[in-house]
């Protein structure tokens, strides 16, 4: 896939994308398919790569492409959690929004051909992880095989059901194990919080590279699990987003040290994350 840059003249300058569908995952998440009023995506992304989403006059915020539909549309997996959010949660199909980007590194597609997959997600944090889960699965003959592990708070906070329930365990040489936080009526599956889930499955780091996303304590958890389960830093992968602003280096929000995460990352293996300051 060809590197993807942002191509406005002025990057601050968001380009005009209409949203052509809204899917509703749980009550506080939708996900947005968006395209530019002629048709075609603004720009293409590689997996783990961001935009800037905008909906003026509220504002602007930096946000996951969850996939890029070859040259048709771009999804944004979006969870209500403020004002620009509130707004955004109220947009219609047919309405207009503005996207710059793409931004940061995206996910080491290249290097992890040939291993297999270990995909590790909590809450929203499945968003920037199904990007690279979907490019797998488009070029499958690439990549050995795939373990999704997925948990969250409650059946209902649970995204991408279709997906993740039905579409991702018929794939070829692919396991799917989907854990919710607590017990409640009709829930069958596991229960429990994911890094003891993933100690328990135990997967084999042999050949394998693991990439881990969501709230900071599963993360923060989840490596302690890797590492434990024999994980070497080289093998695992995480991508740091909540703390870019701007898009471009320049308003300084996001470095860690002497590393911008808008520029340098936000995909970090975790033997460079351990190069840097604590407070990431």
């Amino acid at each position: 896939m060809a590197e993807a840059k942002c191509t406005c003249s002025n990057p601050l300058v968001p380009g005009l994308v209409e949203v052509v569908n809204i899917i509703d995952e749980t009550p506080d998440v939708k996900t947005f398919y968006v395209r530019k009023p002629e048709g075609g995506v603004p720009f293409n992304v590689r997996p783990g790569q961001l935009a800037m989403v905008s909906v003026l006059p509220t504002g602007e915020g930096m946000f996951s492409v969850s996939w890029q539909e070859e040259n048709d549309h771009l999804e944004f997996a979006i969870r209500r959690v403020g004002l620009m959010t509130d707004e955004l949660h109220s947009v219609e199909v047919g309405q207009k929004l503005g996207v710059r980007g793409p931004y940061g590194n995206g996910f080491p597609v290249e290097e992890c051909k040939g291993q297999d997959m270990l995909f590790i997600a909590g809450g929203i944090g499945l968003a920037p992880l199904r990007s690279f889960i979907k490019y797998c699965f488009k070029h499958r003959e690439d990549y050995g095989k795939i373990t999704i592990l997925y948990g969250c708070r409650s059946y209902a906070d649970l995204c991408f059901k279709d997906e993740i329930f039905e579409t991702w365990p018929q794939m070829k040489d692919t396991e799917v194990y989907i854990t919710i936080d607590r017990e409640e009526a009709g829930w069958e599956g596991h229960v429990g919080f994911v890094p003891a889930y993933l100690e328990e499955i135990n997967p084999s780091p042999k050949g394998r590279v693991a990439v881990i996303c969501g709230p900071p304590i599963m993360i923060k958890l989840g490596l302690k699990s890797l590492e434990k389960m024999g994980y070497t830093d080289q093998q695992v992968i995480s991508t740091l987003e909540m703390r870019m602003k701007c898009g471009i280096g320049k308003c300084g929000r996001c470095n860690v040290g002497s590393e911008f995460i808008c520029l340098d990352g936000p995909v970090f293996t975790l033997e460079q994350l351990k190069k840097l300051p604590p407070e990431w």
